[in-house]
């Protein structure tokens, strides 16, 4: 990455590889026409901040490079000094899954020892970074009901057990009404089965059941046995289901009575847990970015790429996904792969995806939205390309279709839809215990299962949101902090968060709603 000039007065533009044709406006409010690029051309017309800029002549047809890779063709002329936008360029097709580049990935990063977090450890080995109840659902029926009783938890319960972080309610709106026999019915199934014990709930399994719905306890959670009502509940094969159908429910209170009695008990057990000392090996770190720009490439997901690199040099787990965002990268990714498996294994869940879009007539070029084109991306190409640098520059271990559960350490390729939602629940269910969001346009976004760290692309998003971003990585283009500098800190703070630190969305109690994937057909 290099940059016209170090004075943030003077104009200043970024190209990310010499090969490079445009390079991209750094000055806050744009560029107007007649400003002079240091060792560059003179604008012939205004440029916003995060768009491209012509370095050279482009006549029409001329290949447009950024990142050194062709992000379209010219449709227009575009003179030296000229605004090159979605508008006058031509998108590229999708590269081929057949004939990608074989596997030779990078030498496994240096081991980095001596970095630890406070965390909770469980019993299976896991570790969490927030100690929650968190209560599952069988079907969207029960949801209101539920609401009611988390609030007299958080409530009347919670000040009880200081320990406990909060209580979580994990509704979504799926078990009944749909093809729960079809193939791709296993994705949102097997993504509540591993919602419900992801680390930050401290093995404590507890679920709202309406009783007619498709999705049966039984089949959710399947090994677990059921108590008879009445005996006792709380063996190590027990599944505490309170279902609103039962007879003994009379009136609306008696089920929310049932819910918190239920409750308690796994509150007095969660309360005696404590935070001790956790090797960053018990990490895993979902990484991810929504209303990216033109800079998400440039500062924010370089850094979050440097922070991936250390994480997985201390033997912990970061998982990259969105599968439209990567694709258009995906010979990268079967170069970086360390086995012919794993090469084979991103083809799978790529072409897979692929087939899916096209079922609904969709293609990838529908993933970039307004907001991504009016932060300087013209296409899903130039998107890819500033994604994948979330995923740093070790070699990918490993790759996990949706819904699945993360079984390895190191770097993880976890197949999920782009969208910010569906993406977060899919790395929830996967075992991730921190949550890495990176953007350019500012977005609210949260989670209440999982402290999520915000990453501003520029400095006039992290001014303006200054209560809503955890970390300003605009910082990287004006010249403030390296790339280096900038993921060794953002590193720290992710052991700060693991440790029990609030996030600002943690602070505001801003979190979406759990979305699921479900690709079967709805009845």
């Amino acid at each position: 990455m290099t940059t016209t000039e170090n004075s943030v007065q003077q104009p200043r533009a970024i190209m990310m590889n010499p090969a490079d044709n445009v390079a991209v406006v750094v000055n806050d409010g744009g560029l107007r026409a007649g400003a002079q690029l240091p060792n560059g051309p003179t604008l012939v017309e205004t440029v916003p901040q995060g768009h491209k800029v012509a370095l050279v002549d482009l006549p029409q047809g001329s290949e447009v490079r950024r990142y050194n890779v062709i992000i379209g063709h010219t449709n227009q002329d575009i003179p030296a000094g000229g605004w090159v936008n979605e508008q006058r360029l031509i998108m590229p097709a999708a590269r081929s899954l057949e004939g990608l580049p074989a596997p030779q990935p990078p030498q496994a990063l240096p081991p980095l020892e001596g970095y630890t977090f406070q965390g909770y450890r469980n019993a299976d080995g896991s570790v969490g970074t927030r100690n929650l109840l968190a209560i599952t659902t069988t079907v969207q029926c029960v949801a209101g009901v539920l609401d009611v009783a988390v609030e007299r938890i958080k409530k009347e319960l919670l000040p009880l057990y200081p320990n406990v972080d909060g209580v979580v309610g994990l509704e979504h709106t799926y078990g009944c009404g749909v093809a729960i026999d079809a193939p791709d019915a296993i994705i949102p199934i097997r993504t509540l089965r591993n919602l419900s014990s992801n680390p930050n709930f401290g093995g404590e399994v507890m679920v709202v059941s309406l009783g007619c719905e498709k999705l049966q306890p039984e089949r959710l959670l399947p090994g677990r046995v059921i108590p008879i009502q009445g005996a006792d509940s709380t063996g190590p094969e027990a599944l505490d289901v309170v279902c609103l159908q039962d007879e003994a429910h009379v009136g609306f209170m008696s089920m929310i009575d049932h819910i918190l009695v239920q409750a308690k008990a796994h509150l007095e057990r969660l309360n005696q847990r404590r935070r001790e000392t956790c090797s960053v090996a018990d990490l895993v770190v979902g990484v991810q970015c929504g209303g990216s720009d033109a800079f998400s490439g440039i500062t924010a997901n370089t850094a979050v790429g440097y922070a991936t690199d250390l994480v997985v040099r201390a033997g912990g787990t970061v998982m990259f996904s969105e599968n439209t965002e990567v694709r258009d990268a995906v010979d990268q990714l079967t170069r970086r792969a360390a086995t012919t498996e794993v090469a084979d294994a991103i083809v799978r869940e790529l072409g897979w995806y692929d087939a899916y879009l096209a079922r609904g007539q969709a293609d990838r070029s529908a993933n970039t939205t307004p907001g991504n084109k009016k932060g300087g991306l013209s296409n899903i190409v130039e998107k890819a390309m500033g994604s994948i640098v979330k995923s740093g520059s070790g070699p990918i271990q490993g790759v996990i279709a949706p819904g699945e559960k993360v079984a390895q350490k190191g770097l993880i390729f976890a197949a999920t839809p782009a969208s910010d939602f569906i993406c977060g629940t899919l790395q929830l269910a996967a075992g991730m215990n921190l949550h890495i969001f990176t953007t350019g346009r500012g977005t609210p976004y949260g989670l209440e299962q999982c402290p999520v760290i915000k990453v501003a692309t520029r400095d006039d998003l992290a001014r303006r949101w200054h209560d809503l971003m955890d970390f300003n990585a605009g910082r990287i283009a004006t010249g403030q902090l390296t790339i280096e500098e900038a993921g060794w800190e953002l590193f720290h703070m992710m052991l700060d968060v693991a440790s029990g630190k609030k996030t600002w969305a943690e602070h505001w109690k801003l979190h979406n709603a759990l979305v699921l994937f479900n690709p079967a057909p709805v009845t």
